[in-house]
């Protein structure tokens, strides 16, 4: 170990000799260890580092050990997910990460007008099935910047977003029709639509689109998260991988990076567990 420490840094802290002195090193010995060729078991080692390193700052630390070891078994790499977490842990290596926080969900009432045709039931087995969708804020030095998404819950691809200064009905409404544009679901009720029961969500114009395009409209119960589960994980995930990276000065700056962030990454690159570690666009290809 000291003479490893002398190879790394010499040259730092001044004279080589006073360093040995303090170390208790022989010049001999010193001289001996430059000399010597690392094992096959270093070189793997320090290979696999690097790998690590580049894989998680490939995807700017938004991947953990688990997400690694995929991303690296892909590229013909194989190491155990524990081997993967202790180099991260040795590198100083940890991926953007939130503390889970739980919430009771509010009571229902008799009498209560909640439609809920999921029912926490998310798993579809194609795609146009089942949409969810959300809006949510990200701060600007303007002022708050609204992202309305629309999810297909089969592959987990943002299908439809839209994004303002202001958080209204057409913000809801423009992000459905830009994935009807781009999906072209069949137009018989077959696909449900499910949301929050936000009030661009509940409005008769919004439900007039729906209707236009029929698809049916699926409404979580008030104050109970975990019944529009991936929107809300989508957007946990946005904030944490993406918003609070850096304030943003403008509103377009912000709309930029959340473009690049969904079409570019999200939906093309980022691996999701409940996919088995696959990207939204590898489902419809079929890769494993």
């Amino acid at each position: 170990m000291r003479y490893r420490f002398l190879k790394e840094h010499r040259g730092e802290s001044g004279p080589i000799r006073k360093a040995r002195e303090i170390l208790g090193v022989s010049k001999s010995g010193y001289h001996e260890s430059l000399r010597r060729r690392k094992s096959n078991a270093q070189i793997e080692r320090e290979a696999l580092e690097q790998f690590v390193k580049d894989e998680f700052e490939r995807h700017k630390g938004r991947y953990g050990y688990r997400r690694i070891g995929r991303g690296l078994r892909r590229a013909g790499i194989h190491a155990g997910e524990k081997r993967i977490l202790n180099v991260m842990r040795k590198l100083g290596l940890q991926a953007k990460g939130t503390t889970r926080k739980h919430r009771r969900a509010k009571a229902v009432e008799k009498g209560d007008p909640r439609v809920n045709l999921i029912n926490r039931a998310f798993d579809v087995d194609s795609r146009n099935e089942l949409w969810v969708g959300d809006i949510t804020y990200i701060p600007t030095d303007e002022g708050w910047l609204y992202l309305a998404a629309v999810i297909d819950a089969w592959h987990r691809k943002v299908v439809g977003w839209s994004m303002s200064s202001r958080i209204t009905e057409k913000l809801a409404i423009d992000a459905l029709d830009q994935a009807v544009g781009r999906e072209n679901p069949p137009n018989d009720y077959s696909l449900v639509f499910h949301d929050d029961q936000g009030s661009q969500h509940a409005s008769r114009a919004f439900q007039r689109c729906l209707e236009s395009h029929g698809i049916a409209q699926s409404m979580s119960r008030p104050g109970n998260p975990w019944d529009n589960a991936i929107a809300e994980s989508f957007f946990k995930t946005l904030k944490r991988e993406l918003i609070r990276e850096r304030p943003y000065r403008t509103r377009e700056d912000a709309k930029r990076e959340v473009f690049k962030y969904i079409e570019l990454y999200n939906n093309t690159q980022r691996m999701h567990s409940s996919l088995g570690y696959r990207a939204p666009c590898d489902l419809g290809r079929g890769v494993a």
